[in-house]
C-alpha cells in the first residue's frame, strides 16, 4: 500500500493546477503580464510603432526605459512593503496605477517631461509589485511536500512569455494590413491592452487569496516587516541563491548580443537571415524552455536549483566549444548549433530564476522580502552587461570576432561562478533539509534551530 500511495502522489498534478488553485494561479500569473502589456512588452517588436504613437525619439524612449530602470535600486527596500502589505493588495494597487497612467500616456499625449514622471513612478512600482507576483507563485505552488515550485516558476515564464507573443503578434498582422494608419493602430492596441487591466484586477480580487504579512509579538506590522527584511538579508543561502540568478540573467544578457548581432558581424549574414534566427534563438526558444525547465527541475532533478547549477554549466561548455571552433564559413551551421545550445540553457536556468529563494522555503510572512532581495541581485547585471558589451564591440569594430570572443569568455566565466554558487545552495539546501527531518523525527518542529549554513 505504502507503494501504492507514493506512486499515487508522485503522479499527482502539482497543487497549484489542483482545482481552487489553478484560477488563482493563473491570476497572479497574468497579472504580471497584463500589467506590462501597453508598453514595455511593446520594446522588442513594436518599439518604432510606439514611439511614433508617443510622438518620441529613440533616444528620449531609452530615458523613459532608464527611468523605469530605477526599480533595480529599489528591491531591497521594497522588501519591507512586500513583507508589511499582502500579495493581492500589491497588486491590485499597481494595476491600478499602471491603468491610470496608460490611459494619460494613450488619450492625452503629454509632455515629455510628464512622462518621464509616469515612467519614474512605473519604476517604483515595479521594484514592489514584481516581487509580489513571484511571491504569489511561490505561495501557491508550495504544498505539504514543498514540489511544484520549479514547474510554477517555469510556468510563469512560459505563459508570459507566450502571451506577449501572441498580443504582439496580433498587432504586428493588423499593422500589415493596414501599414499606412500605423499610429492609429498603435494607440487603439495600447488602449486596449491597457483596458484589459480592468479584467485583470476583477480577477485578482475574487481569486487571488489573502497571504500572511510579517507580524512579530509585541511589534507593529511595520516594525515586524522591516526586520524581517533584515533576517532575510543576514541569511547566506538569500546571497547565495541570488548571485546564481545573478549570473543566470547576464548569461541571457549576452545572449541578445551572441544571436542575430554575432551572426550579422561576425559571418556577415544578412540582416533578414540573422534577425530570423535571433527571434528563434531569443523568442521561440524561451516559450517552450519555460515549461521543460520546470517539468526538469520538479521531476527530474528535483530541485530548481540543482538543474539551475546544470544549465549553467551547460552554457560554459558550449560557449567555450564556440570559441575553440575556427570562424569561417564552413562551420557557421556548428556554430549555430552551440548558440541553440547556449540559448536554451539559458532558458532553462532563467525561467526558474527566482525558484532557488522559493525553494528556500522561508516562512510566509517574509517570503516577500527574499523575493525583493533576490530580484535586486538576479536583475543587477543590467546596471553594466549593456554597456560593457557595447563597449567590447565598439573598442574592436574593426575585428568584430575579437570584441564577440571577449563576450564569450565573459559568459563562460560567470556561468562558471553561478554553476559553483548553485551547487553549494544546493548542497546546503540538502543540509539543512535533513536536518529539519532528524529534528521532527526526534519531536522537533519547524522552528527547530537550523545549522549555522542558514
Amino acid at each position: 500500500m505504502a507503494t501504492s500511495t507514493s506512486s499515487t502522489r508522485r503522479f499527482s498534478l502539482p497543487v497549484f493546477l489542483r482545482k481552487g488553485r489553478i484560477g488563482p494561479f493563473l491570476a497572479v500569473v497574468m497579472s504580471g503580464q497584463i500589467i506590462y502589456s501597453a508598453f514595455e512588452a511593446f520594446k522588442g517588436s513594436l518599439m518604432i510603432p510606439l514611439q511614433q504613437m508617443l510622438g518620441i525619439t529613440q533616444t528620449q524612449f531609452g530615458i523613459l526605459m532608464s527611468y523605469i530602470g530605477i526599480a533595480m535600486f529599489l528591491y531591497v527596500p521594497a522588501g519591507w512593503i512586500n513583507n508589511r502589505f499582502k500579495v493581492r493588495t500589491i497588486i491590485l494597487w499597481s494595476l491600478g496605477w499602471r491603468l491610470a497612467t496608460y490611459l494619460v500616456l494613450f488619450l492625452l499625449t503629454p509632455p515629455f517631461a510628464v512622462m518621464s514622471v509616469i515612467a519614474v513612478s512605473w519604476g517604483v512600482l515595479d521594484a514592489i509589485v514584481w516581487p509580489a507576483v513571484v511571491n504569489g507563485v511561490s505561495i501557491l505552488s508550495q504544498d505539504q511536500d514543498k514540489e511544484g515550485k520549479g514547474l510554477a516558476m517555469g510556468l510563469l515564464e512560459s505563459i508570459r512569455r507566450l502571451t506577449e507573443f501572441l498580443m504582439n503578434g496580433l498587432v504586428i498582422v493588423i499593422l500589415m494590413v493596414w501599414s499606412d494608419h500605423t499610429v492609429g493602430i498603435m494607440r487603439i492596441a495600447a488602449i486596449v491592452y491597457a483596458l484589459l487591466i480592468v479584467p485583470m484586477m476583477i480577477a485578482v480580487a475574487r481569486l487571488v487569496p489573502d497571504t500572511k504579512i510579517a507580524q512579530e509579538q509585541g511589534k507593529s506590522d511595520s516594525l515586524a516587516a522591516l526586520t524581517g527584511l533584515f533576517k532575510v538579508i543576514a541569511r547566506p543561502r538569500v546571497w547565495l541563491a541570488g548571485i546564481a540568478a545573478l549570473t543566470v540573467y547576464w548569461s541571457y544578457i549576452n545572449l541578445m548580443y551572441t544571436s542575430a548581432p554575432y551572426l550579422t558581424q561576425v559571418f556577415g549574414v544578412s540582416a533578414g537571415l540573422a534577425g530570423a534566427f535571433g527571434i528563434f534563438n531569443t523568442g521561440l526558444v524561451g516559450i517552450f524552455a519555460g515549461l521543460l525547465s520546470g517539468l526538469l527541475a520538479d521531476y527530474v532533478f528535483k530541485s530548481s536549483t540543482k538543474m539551475m547549477a546544470i544549465s549553467l554549466g551547460a552554457v560554459a561548455v558550449a560557449c567555450v566549444i564556440v570559441m575553440a571552433l575556427p570562424v569561417r564559413s564552413s562551420m557557421i551551421w556548428p556554430i549555430m548549433i552551440m548558440l541553440i545550445v547556449v540559448a536554451i540553457a539559458t532558458f532553462l536556468g532563467k525561467a526558474v530564476i527566482l525558484a532557488p529563494v522559493a525553494e528556500l522555503n522561508l516562512p510566509e510572512g517574509i517570503s516577500g522580502s527574499a523575493m525583493s532581495v533576490g530580484s535586486f541581485l538576479a536583475y543587477a547585471s543590467v546596471f553594466w552587461a549593456y554597456t560593457l558589451n557595447g563597449h567590447l564591440i565598439d573598442a574592436n569594430a574593426g575585428n568584430p570576432q575579437a570584441g564577440y570572443r571577449l563576450i564569450f569568455v565573459i559568459t563562460a566565466v560567470v556561468a562558471v561562478i553561478g554553476c559553483v554558487a548553485a551547487g553549494l545552495l544546493t548542497v546546503i539546501n540538502r543540509r539543512v533539509k535533513a536536518h529539519q527531518q532528524v529534528a521532527a523525527a526526534e519531536g522537533g518542529t519547524d522552528a527547530a534551530p537550523a545549522p549555522r549554513a542558514e
